[in-house]
């Protein structure tokens, strides 16, 4: 059997997904690509993927014509289907390159259409949630610095307790105001968040211009709310340009002691 060109990867959210590509790709040493399709102007896995293994080559949706031309060009490429997508949805490109389809699920649910779509079926970790049900609200951020004490507040006790709808799933990449970048990852099932920071240069010059957003899926998400208090953590210029001035004074310093 040939070689996949593609490894197309699918699952309910939460059951570890990207989890399972992340492996994959600290095994890999030739070129690869990893897309997302659907994310829109939110490619939270694909920043984080883009930031953490520099050899992989990430596409947006908007460059979703890239795709074929790498994959022509012998580039392999492991594509993450949402749950909130037909598994048809990449029917054509999978018939059209040697491909295998991998499918994520969690121990407790048995013969979903994910059992007869994938080739190799990955035990997952538990989920929660009908899916019937989940809605995503998705928010780009770019841009914004946010306040870690308010950031704190929204994600840890008001979001993830339930303040805005009933949350399974939540993911978010934040500049915060001393010019670091950090991701959020939230999941119901074990009622805990892991974050990390990325391993991006620190921004300390007005603006960020790299992509930050927030990803949440849940039932009867209250989206204006949720809106409105993740833009009451960000922060105006005048502060964000004084927390900046003040980060490099404080590293300035720090040099010059050492």
């Amino acid at each position: 059997m040939s070689q996949p060109t593609i490894t197309a990867v699918a699952g309910p959210p939460g059951s570890g997904k990207t989890t399972w590509i992340r492996q994959q790709l600290a095994a890999e040493t030739a070129p690869i690509l990893y897309w997302c399709p659907g994310t829109g102007n939110v490619p939270i896995d694909q920043t984080c993927i883009a930031a953490e293994f520099s050899q992989i080559i990430t596409l947006t949706d908007d460059e979703e014509s890239l795709l074929a031309k790498h994959l022509e060009n012998g580039v392999s490429a492991y594509i993450e289907l949402g749950f909130h997508l037909q598994l048809t949805t990449l029917e054509n490109l999978l018939q059209s390159f040697p491909s295998r389809r991998i499918s994520v699920v969690p121990p407790e649910i048995k013969d979903t259409e994910w059992h007869q779509w994938g080739d190799v079926i990955v035990e997952g970790i538990a989920v929660s949630g009908e899916l019937e049900k989940l809605s995503i609200w998705r928010s780009p951020t770019s841009g914004q610095v946010l306040d870690p004490a308010s950031l704190d507040l929204f994600w840890y006790e008001e979001m993830t307790q339930g303040a805005y709808g009933k949350i399974h799933r939540a993911k978010g990449i934040f500049d915060i105001a001393d010019g670091r970048s950090f991701y959020f990852d939230f999941a119901a099932k074990f009622q805990e968040t892991a974050h990390e920071e990325l391993p991006l240069p620190r921004w300390l010059e007005g603006r960020p211009q790299r992509f930050s957003g927030i990803e949440i899926v849940g039932e009867n998400l209250d989206e204006i709310a949720l809106g409105q208090t993740l833009a009451d953590c960000c922060l105006s210029e005048t502060i964000m340009l004084n927390y900046q001035q003040q980060v490099k004074e404080s590293l300035l310093l720090a040099e010059e002691t050492t």
